[in-house]
């Protein structure tokens, strides 16, 4: 405590305390640190889910089950890394964990989540060349090109936060006013850069090729109402009305969601102002943008039937048994 009484500190009216005479209270913090230990939690156990029934299942080791396996990892990462490092900093008024942490914590953040929206991107580059183009599927989309470009999403996501990142990761302290902040500002330059490539990018290539794809699924089902008898005419139309709203659901379910995960936390740069987390607002918009690592597997695994059906051999252990993995999932 002797080094700090020269310094400049958060809260200088507290004198020695510092930042930890506005700690938050007793019951306040229990619950915060419930609620989003819960989150966190739930996003490890629901990735978790989606990592074992895609590796252990031999029927679910196909090009389009690899780049989920890659997304789930992704999102389990942030559940089990990012969340509680985040859950810490939001309820803890000083920063506990050093200057190390407080660089990686930021440079760990922002490439799981780019990596995350990449393999996103890759998901939907992948249904659009199977809808689009079926025949040509199998061998435009390999297992050798799928493991390519996951590894390119992954080294890439890691280059591209290491340069926007490498003056706080060299000097992790040099926005802090004081002792007890972990402060990292992005300018508006490097901030407008990572709009583009992170959001805006991502963002109209998804919205693109779904839009592609559900112009191509309604066709294909329209199609089929000019290829059977009068009689079944009725039940056709039937089924078609039902993949047109399938469809539509999941493709504005996707859309929503990463809108929604995404904009508050680009919103500054969409402004034109830095982007910081001294912000009042960043706690809430943070944790929104991970918040959407919880629910990729809801949106991308879970409208699965395969899905469903390995979570119960996994639930059940009958994955325990031998053999399990040569089960018919699909």
């Amino acid at each position: 405590m002797d080094d700090l009484q020269g310094a400049e500190l958060c809260y200088p009216q507290l004198l020695n305390l510092s930042c930890r005479g506005l700690m938050r209270p007793y019951s306040e913090a229990i619950f915060l640190y419930t609620l989003l230990s819960f989150t966190a939690a739930l996003t490890v156990i629901l990735n978790l889910l989606v990592i074992i029934s895609i590796s252990h299942f031999r029927q679910l080791h196909t090009p389009t089950n690899l780049l989920l396996l890659s997304l789930a990892i992704s999102d389990l990462l942030v559940g089990l890394l990012v969340m509680p490092v985040e859950t810490v900093r939001f309820i803890e008024t000083c920063w506990l964990l050093g200057n190390l942490m407080c660089a990686l914590s930021y440079i760990v953040g922002f490439t799981l989540t780019s990596a995350s929206v990449g393999n996103m991107v890759l998901i939907s580059i992948d249904r659009y060349v199977a809808i689009c183009y079926p025949l040509q599927y199998s061998n435009q989309v390999t297992h050798r090109r799928v493991k390519l470009s996951v590894c390119l999403c992954w080294a890439c996501s890691f280059l591209y936060n290491g340069l926007i990142l490498k003056d706080h990761l060299r000097q992790p302290d040099r926005y802090n006013s004081c002792f007890g902040e972990c402060v990292v500002v992005i300018n508006y330059v490097s901030g407008t850069v990572d709009l583009v490539f992170t959001f805006i990018g991502p963002c109209l290539v998804i919205i693109v090729l779904y839009m592609r794809v559900f112009i191509v699924a309604v066709s294909q089902a329209r199609a089929m109402q000019n290829h059977v008898r009068a009689a079944a005419v009725r039940n056709v139309r039937i089924t078609a009305k039902k993949s047109e709203k399938k469809a539509a659901r999941t493709l504005g379910v996707v859309i929503l969601v990463f809108l929604l995960s995404f904009c508050p936390y680009y919103y500054p740069s969409l402004s034109g102002q830095d982007i910081s987390n001294s912000a009042s607002s960043w706690a809430i918009v943070s944790w929104l943008l991970y918040f959407n690592s919880c629910l990729n597997p809801l949106i991308y695994a879970l409208f699965y039937p395969w899905f469903r059906k390995a979570i119960k051999f996994i639930v059940t252990l009958q994955i325990l048994k031998q053999y399990s993995s040569l089960a018919t999932i699909i």
